[in-house]
């Protein structure tokens, strides 16, 4: 007769010894890609569509609790102050992504480093656009109140440095707090916009934005200071700076500043032409339509990431997040586009009504953003600048271009138009191109 296996005891008694947070880690690896490119860049698409669940109950609860001319006002100062801060991160969180992972010990420099940068320039940016709101933005006067303009500022600095966060933890390997980070930040900003109805303050959507990030801000860093960068400088070898990083960063920054624009001028070109409240309704559909970009986006964040640790890989990474993503993003448009009238009957029957096809065609434009996306994060992985900034200037220069013109014509459904005509006139560019930039990385440009 065969002798029943005796379980291993050190195995068991290890077995016993995990408590639920390895347990819960042990679950979440068993589910996500074995591919760190795909691993990473699933981490941070979870994070992008968790911020964008909880800010599609933060912005409903906004549009039953605030009148539709605070929304729509609300937003587009919120976009002045995404554009802002556009600007005043310089583009650092790309920069980080691209040369923390081989930074070794100087990594906790270059994140503080990058940190100051940040706040001092966007204190400035967002102290000279205040200055310049009766001419620029009469209709966010709003914002010259003393209590507004601290929120702004507050809102346009801390938001900077969230955006820097999220690339140093991703450079670090810690994508999970990423996800930690944007609960937080959503949590904290309900309860406070909740605070600010019941306390009937006009400014309670920007002061919310405000309190989160300074909230969120402090528990993410205390993790990426305290455990994320010093395992990071222990367990990496610590190579040579790379030349040219200055160059490199500016180069970068002033493409970054044309993607901004692109997403957060919109709302004002809506604003100015066509009043506060259908403002409101492209923000509530670009809101949920932009989640499949952020999905994009932090797929081809993962792909710079991984790179940079094996550039010889570069083309079947790229390959491979296109056909993965696609797939994806493709199921999620398909989601949007045939519920996007029970979608926007959340925040009102006036919002289904008047934003139903601006969603749709905003979800369609995603599908060749992400072709668009991964070109730009290539080019940074190949540090052939010129392309990447060409890239983004193009897309800001038809979007805004075409958003004036369909405007008149076809009111708020003609700002989907011009994202959609804009992407997919790119994307055919990009393809007729590939030739060009799906390239490997060279020794020079590596």
């Amino acid at each position: 007769m065969d002798t029943p296996p005796v379980a291993d005891p050190a195995a068991r008694d290890a077995g016993r010894r995990r408590g639920p947070r390895e347990m819960l880690r042990a679950g979440v690896a068993s589910v996500l890609p074995g591919e760190p490119v795909l691993r990473t860049g699933h981490v941070l698409a979870v994070s992008s569509l968790v911020n964008a669940g909880l800010g599609f109950f933060f912005w409903t609860f906004a549009t039953h609790w605030y009148d539709e001319r605070t929304v729509g006002l609300s937003y587009s100062a919120l976009s002045a102050a995404l554009l802002l801060t556009g600007i005043g991160q310089l583009n650092l969180n790309d920069f980080l992504v691209r040369f923390v992972p081989t930074a070794g010990r100087r990594s906790r420099r270059m994140v503080l480093t990058c940190y100051a940068a940040s706040i001092s320039f966007s204190v400035v940016v967002a102290l000279l656009f205040l200055a310049l709101v009766p001419v620029v933005a009469p209709r966010l006067g709003f914002l010259l109140s003393p209590v507004a303009a601290v929120s702004f500022v507050v809102a346009v600095a801390g938001y900077a440095v969230f955006v820097l966060q999220d690339g140093a933890l991703t450079a670090v390997r810690m994508p999970g707090w990423v996800v930690g980070e944007n609960l937080i930040f959503a949590f904290v900003k309900i309860l406070l916009l909740a605070l600010g109805a019941a306390l009937a303050l006009s400014s309670g959507i920007l002061l919310s934005w405000a309190g989160a990030l300074v909230v969120s801000l402090l528990v993410a860093n205390s993790v990426l200071m305290g455990r994320g960068i010093p395992r990071h400088e222990r367990e990496t070898r610590t190579a040579p700076p790379p030349p040219r990083m200055l160059k490199y960063a500016t180069a970068d920054w002033f493409g970054s500043l044309f993607r901004t624009a692109g997403y957060t001028v919109v709302p004002l070109i809506v604003l100015n032409n066509c009043g506060a409240e259908q403002s409101a309704f492209y923000s509530v559909a670009w809101n949920i339509a932009y989640v499949p970009y952020l999905i994009a986006r932090n797929m081809g964040t993962s792909l710079l990431a991984e790179s940079v640790r094996g550039p010889e890989r570069l083309v079947a990474h790229s390959l491979r997040v296109l056909r993965h993503s696609g797939l994806l993003l493709g199921a999620v448009t398909v989601v949007l586009i045939a519920a996007a009238p029970e979608i926007l009957s959340i925040f009102g029957a006036s919002y289904a009504a008047q934003g139903t096809t601006l969603l749709r065609l905003l979800a369609l434009s995603a599908l060749p953003n992400l072709l668009l996306s991964v070109a730009i994060d290539v080019a940074r992985a190949r540090r052939h600048l010129n392309w990447a900034v060409g890239l983004q200037v193009a897309m800001c220069v038809l979007v805004l271009g075409l958003t004036h013109v369909l405007l008149p014509h076809f009111g708020v459904a003609g700002a989907g138009l011009a994202w959609l005509a804009t992407q997919c006139v790119i994307a055919l560019f990009l393809i007729a191109s590939r030739s060009r930039w799906l390239v490997p990385v060279t020794e020079g440009s590596s």
